[in-house]
């Protein structure tokens, strides 16, 4: 059998009652070698929250909503491989670290594709329904932020089109080191 393509995926927007699978693919990204420097949450933090809290991420960023929107790539066997979630930042609001933003842009987090399957243009399927979706509201740009010993990550960006902006913040769990803007323009 062929490997899958990223044709082979459905890729779309969460269901509110799609919660514990949320929850089991969150969990499956925090074991990922790379998510102590991929993630601000640990697995521990993560398996101990309540279901009520995949309950609301779910319905927060689930179809219906406007400021946040999960993504997942549905493959062929009906098994999720993959998430991006996109979140819009207004102007004239602080982003999470304090900072004015300056427009209209989205924000994605959350990305993770399960290691099998990876390297089929599977994660440009997701930036591209994602991005998709903040242009179709209006952002000006989209960002990420990238650990700047991510070099997986870093690539990955790039081949869907993201670049460096210049701009570099303290990684939030240890101020010692880096995390790089990421910017797609309009």
């Amino acid at each position: 059998m062929n490997s899958p393509t990223s044709d082979d995926y459905v890729v779309r927007a969460i269901r509110p009652d799609e919660w514990a699978a949320v929850k089991q693919l969150r969990l499956d990204a925090l074991r990922d070698p790379v998510a102590p420097i991929a993630f601000l949450e640990t697995y521990e933090d993560a398996l101990e929250r309540p279901d009520s809290f995949y309950q609301e991420r779910a319905a927060r960023s689930a179809e219906q909503t406007s400021s946040a929107r999960q993504f997942i790539a549905e493959a062929p066997d009906g098994s999720w491989a993959g998430t991006v979630t996109v979140l819009l930042e207004e102007a004239g609001t602080e982003d999470w670290g304090g900072n004015p933003v300056e427009r209209r842009q989205g924000h994605v987090v959350g990305v993770f594709v399960r290691p099998e399957h990876r390297g089929n243009g599977l994660i440009k399927a997701l930036f591209d329904t994602g991005v998709s979706w903040a242009w179709e509201r209006g952002a000006e740009r989209v960002r990420l932020f990238v650990h700047a010993d991510n070099a997986r990550a870093q690539g990955a960006y790039r081949k869907v089109g993201f670049a460096p902006s210049g701009l570099v913040v303290s990684f939030v769990k240890d101020e010692a080191e880096n995390e790089l803007e990421f910017v797609l323009q309009r």
